[in-house]
């Protein structure tokens, strides 16, 4: 008897335990068979303990953040610091980064006006003399911002545009989709609503827009370096090194109006939306405002340049290999996979129905990506059979993509940039059709990655994980790495800012104080002359960087433009700058009647070129591509019977007086009227 009560009593002790203070443990009520009323009570002792517990659960999920004051200011003062401390902490490296932004990207702007005021001397110059500044493809874009606020209304104005045929010979163009001229479009109609003939000139207008789109590109790329490092001083390191390489990663000095100036600050606030909504335990509303942000930047984008969804072609590219190999959230990615979709079809409806963008990379990847999705689930597992699906998964991803591409480009009409992919064939030896023009093409495109690697750059430099990475792979023992590694993030960038300002700053400054003088009398004497003399239905022909030229401060006709979207353009462009190849008289007049042209303009700069890399000048470019000139092993080995034609018809001898008859000459210019009856002279 005395045996058999020490269990029970055990037991019973057990039960009031499990009573007192909840569940007992599961070992102790395996052992012996209980009695019916210590088994009730054992029940609802039990039934009480599962209701505590989740009562319990509840509260740290609902009451995590409505934790006691007494309890809060007790787990803060174990780390030393109290609630209200956190949130002004937490207030002031928003405040004050937030500020440096902005900041930053308001300066820029103004360094950029004033730095343009005393190059040009914009102020004081007569409006002939302000419109000779915009060279090559900006000036037949500010052209045609003159023409729509001259036009006696808006919708006339964009009617005229959309049929234009004053500005190419034998051409009608929708100039507003050939040349994407929505930024003209949204100028002219802010500078009309917004009251300001009164106030501002409209160049100064148009040039104040661009220069604060540069000064939100800066605020940009100074976000995106925050967000991605978790320190505003990234966002100062990065400006600073944009700065400096200014010649690097931008045209605005000396091509305002051009495309890139207006697109990319778009796709810069595209990029930090981006990466502020691909960064995990984002909150809601934080969320929601990147992806609006995301969603409006990146349409934004496509209609501001013709050449933007290749840009984001290669951004989808990046994210899909980020979301096959677990690096990103794959339900954020699909949902800028929509992005890319939406704006794909309301640019095509929006752009008159443009096909480009339906025979586009961007959207036969997206397309591929969002039917081989079902394919992606067990992907991320890091087993052996979820690496063989990564692979199975891209290499489907890239067989659709190009499928579907191709399928696209032979049921749809469409006239696809192709010279571009050309280009780019040739500059990676895959093809070996020379080309004079690849070379107004690959030029800019460093404009496009140079400002993201001094975004990267700061990012390396400051980001204090980037430097534990680097610790743990040394293995580094004295030191605690973490502490090294949050001491290097603030001292180096500091380090290198200081040195920076030492040394580059006085040159910013001297840069701003000096006096620069613009002076171009030839021009404006050849633009004069035009304007007084020439016949109002006449057509120009030359090089394309003058005929923009021509085009906006005279008005008249042109037979070609600095524009190579559109491959009639392109071919005539390659055509007449024949007049600085060797070719004879009879080719060029037959090159130059056939697009009806009644005048030619000769520029020495062109003919009398020397540049300090033979081989890369305009005429040697055209040597090479008519097969004129050969270099093998060092060589160079001539074949054409002809002089070089710009150099011949200064002569004035048979037979270039039979077909050219010079009417106007400076020192930069030589016009010759193209004679419509042959005279031919001994």
């Amino acid at each position: 008897m005395r045996e058999r009560s020490r269990p029970r009593g055990r037991r019973e002790a057990g039960d009031s335990g499990r009573s007192a203070g909840g569940a007992a443990s599961p070992r102790r009520e395996r052992r012996g068979a209980p009695a019916p009323a210590a088994g009730g009570s054992r029940r609802l002792a039990m039934e009480e303990g599962a209701a505590d517990l989740r009562q319990r659960k509840k509260q740290n999920c609902t009451e995590s953040d409505k934790m006691a004051p007494e309890e809060r200011n007790k787990e803060n003062s174990k780390l030393g610091r109290s609630p209200k401390y956190m949130l002004i902490q937490r207030f002031a490296k928003l405040f004050f980064g937030c500020l440096a932004a902005v900041t930053s990207g308001m300066m820029y702007a103004v360094y950029l006006s004033t730095y343009h005021e005393r190059k040009f001397w914009f102020s004081s110059r007569q409006e002939l003399e302000r419109e000779i500044t915009f060279q090559g493809d900006s000036a037949i874009y500010y052209s045609f911002y003159k023409e729509l606020l001259k036009a006696p209304s808006f919708e006339r104005g964009v009617y005229e545009l959309t049929h234009n045929n004053k500005t190419i010979s034998l051409k009608t163009i929708n100039a507003v989709q050939q040349m994407t001229l929505y930024p003209e479009l949204i100028a002219s109609v802010l500078y009309q609503a917004s009251g300001s003939e009164e106030v501002i000139e409209p160049v100064y207008f148009y040039i104040g827009i661009v220069f604060g789109l540069q000064g939100i590109y800066v605020t940009a790329l100074f976000v995106t370096s925050w967000v991605m490092s978790g320190t505003w001083l990234a966002g100062m390191l990065t400006v600073a090194w944009f700065i400096i390489n200014r010649t690097d990663t931008t045209r605005i000095d000396y091509s305002i109006p051009s495309r890139e100036n207006w697109a990319l600050p778009y796709f810069a606030c595209q990029v930090a939306a981006l990466t502020g909504y691909l960064k995990k335990n984002l909150n809601c509303s934080a969320e929601k405002f990147c992806y609006l942000l995301v969603s409006a930047s990146t349409y934004t984008f496509m209609m501001m340049w013709e050449y933007s969804h290749y840009l984001l072609f290669v951004q989808a590219v990046s994210l899909f290999l980020l979301d096959s190999f677990a690096l990103a959230q794959t339900e954020k990615v699909h949902e800028v996979y929509k992005i890319y979709l939406f704006s794909l079809f309301l640019g095509y409806l929006l752009q008159f129905e443009n096909s480009v963008l339906l025979v586009s990379p961007l959207l036969s990847l997206v397309a591929a990506l969002m039917l081989s999705k079902c394919l992606q689930m067990n992907m991320k597992k890091g087993t052996l059979m979820s690496r063989l699906l990564k692979i199975m998964y891209i290499y489907l991803v890239l067989t659709v993509t190009v499928t579907l591409n191709l399928l696209l480009k032979m049921f749809l009409p469409h006239k696809e940039n192709e010279h571009l992919l050309k280009f780019i064939e040739v500059k990676l030896g895959l093809n070996t059709t020379k080309s004079f023009l690849g070379e107004f093409v690959f030029f800019r495109m460093k404009y496009l990655w140079t400002p993201y690697v001094c975004m990267l750059a700061a990012f390396g430099v400051c980001s204090p994980e980037l430097w534990m990475t680097l610790f743990k792979w040394l293995r580094l023992k004295a030191v605690h790495p973490i502490l090294l590694a949050l001491i290097l993030s603030m001292a180096v960038p500091t380090i290198i800012g200081f040195s920076l300002w030492k040394e580059f700053f006085p040159r910013i400054m001297t840069e701003l104080s000096e006096l620069q003088e613009f002076y171009d009398p030839d021009t404006v004497e050849l633009m004069t002359w035009i304007k007084r003399q020439a016949p109002v239905a006449a057509v120009f022909a030359g090089s394309p960087q003058l005929m923009g030229v021509i085009k906006l401060c005279t008005g008249w006709m042109v037979s070609s433009l600095p524009l190579y979207n559109d491959d009639d353009l392109l071919k005539r462009n390659e055509n007449i700058y024949q007049i600085y190849s060797k070719r004879s008289a009879e080719d060029i007049y037959k090159i130059l009647t056939s697009y009806k042209a009644n005048f030619l303009v000769i520029e020495d700069s062109i003919c009398n070129e020397v540049g300090p890399v033979r081989g890369c000048r305009v005429k040697d470019l055209l040597d090479i591509a008519n097969g004129h000139v050969v270099c093998e092993e060092g060589d160079s080995y001539a074949y054409s019977k002809y002089g070089r034609f710009c150099h011949e018809i200064k002569m004035n001898y048979s037979p270039y007086v039979n077909y050219f008859t010079r009417v106007y000459w400076n020192r930069s210019y030589f016009v010759y009227r193209i004679n419509t009856v042959i005279s031919f002279q001994s």
